[in-house]
């Protein structure tokens, strides 16, 4: 069943024109267009689908800066900050709190891996709490059992996943941008070689800039205009237990986590644990992501032919003047493994005794879009005009903000907050990404 999601009324109308067109309703393309919007620009935001309907609301909600990769850490840091204003800002909540985020384990190695990142992380400003063994399991005491030591992360948070890229969009038109469900972009208009149009089904908008936030789709669509991204997607598989337990609000272990959702009940996930479904694209751009998958492949398993079916990984060229694989795949709501949420269930009873006989109210997948290096590509491409804005490789719910922000800052000409270098995807092309994020 497809996971649990707020609805929103968004403008009718397209408009004729616009000074920018996010394309993809997703947390950062939400985010993207909110940010823009208060400054005052025109914009339009085109979702194929229902705003926040795939990973951006099929995620744990973790808002963190712990165990972010250096170079993301930044846009973790300012996130969390700009997380907390929304709900100010909007007038409505979207689920944020900064309650903390623990980790725990047993293994030496692992402990000692989260102490070398909270001395790195230190010298850029991160409060981080390495626990011994008697510190760990007192916080841990839900589990009922002792720990070697852990980690406790005291600004990070959660936000709802159910709940946030809506209240976003209702943002975004409050401040006067218009936002379009049901409205697939089949592609750009070029003059001079240059963007001056979005293609939509329902009729094309004239702009000189886009902002491509297609999450999955990002790559397939680049693919139409000449653009290489090489992005592959992995299946991964949460269920949700009722509410009525007492456990903790989010905790994190090798074996499984487990995170409060906004309804009193819990999100059940392990940790990277996905499967590969082969698609046409993940077969092309293969070479790419061999590191990765030989650094994972304990918990990547092989999939099936859902990813084949579902088209968001698509090699073909589609036409602009008829139904394109997004039309006909409105909402990517891929089957949710069955091994797997038995093995999630089995381990989160485990973990916690609570969770026994806790009512399952929702099981879901989703399809994680994901960069060779696992660092999300946001820079202008080949072509003038187009940025894109994806590949955030299951990152981009907790960092979505800061990157919303930093895209609106770059496309109007304002030094940015943040430093977008280290987030090109031209990096791709010169063969410098073959750092992969190690958490």
């Amino acid at each position: 069943m497809p996971a649990p999601l707020m609805t929103v009324q968004t403008t009718p109308d397209l408009p004729a024109t616009a000074d920018v067109v996010v394309i993809g309703g997703g947390i950062v393309g939400c985010s993207t267009a909110y940010y823009l919007a208060r400054k005052g620009v025109r914009v339009a935001l085109v979702e194929k689908g229902r705003v926040g309907a795939e990973q951006s609301s099929r995620n744990w909600g973790w808002c963190r800066q712990q165990n972010r990769d250096a170079r993301e850490l930044p846009m973790a840091t300012r996130s969390l900050d700009l997380w907390q204003a929304m709900a100010a800002d909007i007038g409505e909540d979207p689920g944020f709190r900064r309650c903390g985020l623990l980790y725990l384990s047993d293994s030496e190695a692992e402990i000692a891996g989260w102490s070398r990142w909270r001395d790195m992380a230190r010298g850029m400003g991160v409060t981080t709490h390495m626990l011994d063994s008697a510190q760990a399991t007192e916080r841990g005491l839900a589990t009922g059992r002792a720990w070697r030591g852990g980690v406790f992360s005291p600004d990070d948070g959660v936000a709802d996943p159910a709940r946030a890229c809506p209240v976003i969009a209702r943002g975004i038109m409050a401040a006067g941008g218009t936002v379009h469900q049901m409205c697939a972009a089949r592609g750009l208009e070029l003059s001079g070689g240059r963007v001056s149009g979005v293609v939509t089904e329902h009729g094309t908008i004239a702009t000189t800039t886009v902002v491509m936030a297609g999450g999955a789709w990002a790559s397939s669509f680049c693919h139409q205009l000449g653009v290489a991204f090489p992005q592959a997607s992995v299946r991964s598989s949460i269920l949700s237990v009722a509410p009525g337990i007492a456990g903790p609000d989010a905790l994190h272990t090798g074996r499984v986590s487990v995170t409060r959702r906004g309804d009193g009940g819990y999100a059940l996930a392990i940790s990277g644990a996905a499967r590969v479904d082969p698609t046409p694209q993940q077969i092309a751009h293969a070479r790419h992501f061999l590191p990765m998958f030989v650094k994972r492949w304990r918990i990547l398993r092989p999939g099936g032919a859902q990813g084949w079916r579902a088209g968001h990984e698509t090699r073909r060229r589609w036409r602009l003047d008829a139904p394109t694989p997004m039309e006909r795949m409105r909402i990517l709501d891929p089957a949710p493994d069955p091994r797997a949420l038995r093995r999630i269930r089995a381990r989160a009873e485990e973990l916690i005794p609570a969770m026994a006989g806790a009512r399952v109210q929702a099981t879901w997948a989703g399809y994680i879009d994901s960069t060779p290096d696992g660092v999300p590509a946001i820079g202008e491409t080949r072509v003038p005009g187009m940025v894109l804005a994806a590949g955030f490789s299951g990152h981009g719910f907790g960092i979505g903000p800061g990157a919303g922000e930093m895209i609106a800052d770059m496309v109007t000409g304002t030094r940015p907050v943040l430093d977008p270098t280290e987030y090109h995807p031209d990096r791709f092309a010169r063969g410098s990404w073959g750092k992969v994020s190690e958490f």
